[in-house]
């Protein structure tokens, strides 16, 4: 569902947006994110609603889209 903003917010928010994706950190673990998806996918997985995650541990784990995109109940907003 998307944000209510107004035109000004909306711009602004996806500049920040687009400069946090950007981020040499957020590259890398894109990057991992896609090369991991494939190998699931090719070793048979099932992925319809699940999410390649990076957990603290380092290693790459699949985690439902809720639990992951949601930051396990937490929220976004403190996000960073």
């Amino acid at each position: 569902m998307a944000q209510k903003l107004s035109p000004k917010a909306a711009s602004a928010k996806k500049k920040r947006d687009l400069e946090a994706a950007k981020t040499p950190l957020r590259k890398k673990r894109k990057a991992e994110n896609q090369v991991a998806r494939r190998a699931y996918k090719k070793r048979g997985f099932n992925l319809r609603g699940r999410d390649v995650h990076h957990a603290e541990d380092g290693s790459l784990v699949l985690v439902s889209v809720n639990k992951n995109r949601g930051n396990y109940g937490k929220g976004t907003k403190s996000e960073g």
